[in-house]
Parts: structure tokens; sequence; C-alpha cells
């Protein structure tokens, strides 16, 4: 299955990862890894996340307290939010 990212989660994958590596060096290339990993499992097993809202679904990374918000649209992945589990749990609802 072919993943869509839109323009907003990549954003936040970006501050994510340079934040991580400003901490410390290698982290941000931990981080942008783990999330590899978790968008080859969400192809791999689409519907296996928990459904949160609606038809969106949350797949957990490893490692890192961020989970990938998605859903699957016919053949196609489309990731909403790289959300941290620590904010404002609704914040990308509006996307």
């Amino acid at each position: 299955m072919e993943i869509n990212i839109a323009p907003s989660a990549r954003e936040e994958t970006i501050a994510a990862a340079s934040y991580y590596e400003e901490e410390v060096a290698g982290l941000g290339k931990a981080f942008m890894e783990a999330l590899r990993i978790g968008f080859r499992r969400i192809q791999k097993y689409p519907t296996a996340s928990t459904l949160i809202r609606g038809e969106y679904r949350r797949h957990l990374l490893d490692r890192f307290p961020f989970g990938v918000i998605y859903r699957i649209d016919h053949d196609v992945i489309t990731v909403a939010a790289i959300m941290h589990l620590r904010r404002k749990p609704d914040y990308w609802r509006h996307r």
C-alpha cells in the first residue's frame, strides 16, 4: 500500500527529529528509523492499529512517545499526524 503523508505530519516529523537530534546526537536519526519501521508495519498490517476516531487509527512508535494517526482509503494510507502522545489528544482532528 502506498503511504501519503500530509504536509502538517511532515512538519511534525521534522520538528520531532530536530528536537531529538539537538538533545542527543543520533537520537533524531533513531526517531526517523522508528518512524520508518512504524510505516512498514502499517503497510504490512494496515487494519491492526487501534481505531481512535471514526476511520482514523493510531499506531504507536517503539521507544518514542509518538503515534502515527492515519486512515485507509482503498489502497492508500493517508497519514494525518505524527502525534506526540502527551499533547492535546485531538489537536489533529481539523485536518
